[in-house]
């Protein structure tokens, strides 16, 4: 293979790494971006990569993806839904797995045997979303195999030690981190995070790569509405993933919560972790020791206190599986005995031993942030 067109990225998640190799600039950059800020990033020899042990290929090849979707249409498959497009799935004798989504014009395939995953498509925009999907997919298999365990829960960390917090959907994990990390801490993560126990007894603490969701009356309350919109106004640009309306409701200074036709969910401005440094000035961190659990709840009428309700950690704290139920494991990146329930028993062990804190919070970001900050350091 001519090796004079292409670019090779290796991305480090701990001890595990997955070498990307593309021939399209684009994708390049966004796997670099996306991964740099939360795991390592980096430039290696694209001869040298090839051999990797892990190796994800992802290039604009019209005809590698027609091949792909002609091929599947003529062998037995499945159809499910993957990134909300509906996808065909085979399986062959060799261990191969080929999966396309037409709709995307994107095509996948696994050859489990060599630990090689290609992706081809048309459109560089679309194969760079899907390779950093399936990057981080890949290696987010091989930390739960390693050990890791994967929490929905904050972080932000000040001098290597991380206040994990938890709490379902509202209960104020995001705003939790942002809080700390503007009073000087640095935010590690707004809603997952990898942990797993060290030999010296403690939790380390590693951020999931992913764009952050702020609605706009948070944006606004944190004072970055504008900050935002300059930006955008300027030509600066969100996640890819952000829904259209959202964007035009920040360029037109719709301030207030923008929701889903049904009503039922919110939608969100989707802001990539190195914009909370570059836009809104605050610091990021990419590792800790777990030091202190924080429950916090949100009552927009409340001043920020604490409290003495007791909450343990549930089923719902812990991310089962190795997959998002947008992104089914078609590819079957998850080995075997990921995931486990002795590690995820041995996190519960370690963040019972540590303090926990219960706290109100309202919707004054200045008077939150004061609070937690002075709470925190008693």
């Amino acid at each position: 293979m001519n090796t004079d067109s292409l670019t090779a990225i290796r991305l480090h998640a701990a001890d595990h790494h997955l070498t990307l190799v593309t021939n399209t600039a684009a994708v390049a950059d966004y796997n670099r971006r996306y991964f740099g800020s939360s795991w390592k990033a980096f430039e290696v020899p694209p001869a040298t990569a090839l051999t990797s042990s892990l190796l994800l290929v992802a290039d604009v090849d019209a005809d590698a993806y027609t091949s792909l979707h002609t091929l599947i249409d003529k062998i037995p498959h499945h159809r499910t839904a993957y990134a909300r497009q509906e996808t065909l799935v085979a399986h062959d004798d060799t261990g191969t797995i080929t999966a396309v989504s037409p709709t995307p014009q994107l095509a996948y395939q696994h050859h489990t045997a060599a630990g090689r995953l290609t992706i081809h498509g048309t459109d560089a925009d679309q194969i760079a979303l899907a390779s950093a999907r399936i990057a981080r997919d890949a290696l987010r298999g091989l930390m739960l195999a390693g050990g890791w365990t994967l929490l929905h829960a904050s972080a932000a960390v000040r001098e290597g030690k991380a206040v994990l917090t938890f709490g379902s959907k509202g209960a104020g994990k995001t705003t939790t981190a942002l809080a700390l990390a503007s009073r000087g801490w640095q935010l590690l993560a707004n809603d997952r995070i990898f942990v797993r126990p060290n030999p010296a007894g403690h939790l380390d603490v590693l951020p999931w790569p992913s764009a952050a969701a702020l609605g706009l009356g948070l944006l606004d309350a944190l004072g970055w509405f504008d900050i935002a919109r300059n930006r955008m106004k300027a030509g600066e640009a969100l996640h890819p993933t952000q829904h259209t309306d959202v964007t035009q409701a920040l360029l037109e200074g719709w301030r207030t919560p923008l929701r889903e036709p049904d009503g039922r969910r919110e939608m969100k401005a989707q802001i990539y972790l190195d914009q909370f440094a570059s836009w809104f000035g605050l610091s990021l961190a990419t590792e800790g020791q777990a030091a202190t659990v924080l429950f916090p709840q949100i009552d927009p009428t409340a001043s920020p206190t604490s409290t003495d309700q007791r909450r343990l950690l549930g089923e719902d704290d812990f991310m089962h599986g190795a997959t998002e139920d947008r992104y089914p494991d078609i590819l079957n990146l998850a080995p075997t005995g990921s995931g486990t329930d002795h590690a995820r028993q041995a996190v519960a062990a370690h963040l019972a031993e540590l303090p926990h804190h219960s706290v109100r919070l309202g919707h004054d970001p200045d008077a939150n942030a004061d609070f937690l900050a002075k709470h925190l350091d008693n």
